[in-house]
């Protein structure tokens, strides 16, 4: 197995950060997250997968990331919006039902954006249907792990099923209906900055179908989650060309519009000097 890239370790480092913040300020005592983090980002079955939905991806599609690091700033960027909502007590899908706690809908949404582009180890098209098929296996593996009590198969029941929400719906072709699931559409579509076209655009190639995102996400300098003003969150997309739009009205807005956290988003974006565009 190929060692980490110092990005995919930064992205890690920083999970791991705010999964001991939440940990520390809302598990109440319990390590369900903990040990689920260190299974998760310790396993070698994921690493393989996403290591080659890059190759795939990459070298074979032309298309922009979907490895590792993609996967793991996904898992970050829900993160972050998890615990601003929480901030604002603002309940989660399962909170709201009374069927789980804060500390479930993490864990779900973290299943979910680590193994949510597992499809493209096979190929772009439906690509979310087939990382369901591979993921739910895992997920049932890992929760097994960590939830191994009789008692608890309940509770292994309902996040396995919050996260296979997340993961056959971050490509809003599908229905869904959960707040944990919406923000994964939303934390996906928030992965476009240029680092996410470094390497694609490394690789010399003949004009083809996917160019445009590869430079649309090459001028994106910044996108940045944090708390809002008029809604609890807010994203600013911070651009140096015009092309940058293309992935922000292309590709975010219409996984936000799907989005059932969509109510919860303001969304602006600009290029940098210029005016900024307030969406929603």
């Amino acid at each position: 197995m190929d060692s980490k890239s110092p990005k995919e370790q930064s992205e890690e480092n920083k999970i791991l950060a705010l999964v001991k913040e939440i940990v520390k300020r809302y598990a109440d005592g319990d390590d369900l997250l903990l040990r689920l983090t260190e299974n998760l980002l310790g396993s070698v079955e994921i690493e393989a997968i996403q290591n080659y939905a890059n190759t795939v991806s990459i070298s074979r599609l032309g298309l922009n990331d979907h490895g590792p690091v993609h996967m793991k700033i996904v898992c970050k960027n829900a993160l972050r919006m998890l615990l601003y909502l929480h901030e604002e007590n603002i309940k989660t899908s399962l909170e709201e039902e009374h069927v789980g706690t804060f500390i479930d809908s993490v864990s779900a949404v973290m299943l979910a954006a680590l193994l949510h582009d597992s499809g493209m180890t096979i190929g772009r098209k439906d690509h979310e249907l087939y990382s369901g098929i591979i993921a739910f296996s895992i997920i049932n593996d890992i929760l097994k792990q960590v939830l191994p009590d009789e008692k608890d198969i309940m509770r292994r029941t309902i996040i396995r099923s919050v996260a296979m929400e997340g993961i056959l719906g971050h490509m809003g072709t599908h229905p869904i209906h959960s707040i944990e699931a919406g923000l994964i559409l939303i934390a996906d579509g928030c992965d476009m900055t240029k680092g996410r076209a470094r390497i694609p655009l490394e690789i010399p190639s003949q004009p083809a179908e996917g160019d445009i995102h590869k430079y649309s996400a090459n001028s994106i300098e910044e996108v940045k989650i944090s708390k809002g003003t008029e809604r609890p969150l807010k994203i600013e997309v911070r651009m140096k060309s015009e092309v940058g739009f293309f992935q922000v009205e292309e590709v975010l807005i219409p996984k936000l519009l799907c989005s059932p956290a969509k109510h919860l988003i303001e969304l602006y974006a600009g290029v940098e000097g210029e005016e900024v565009k307030k969406y929603l």
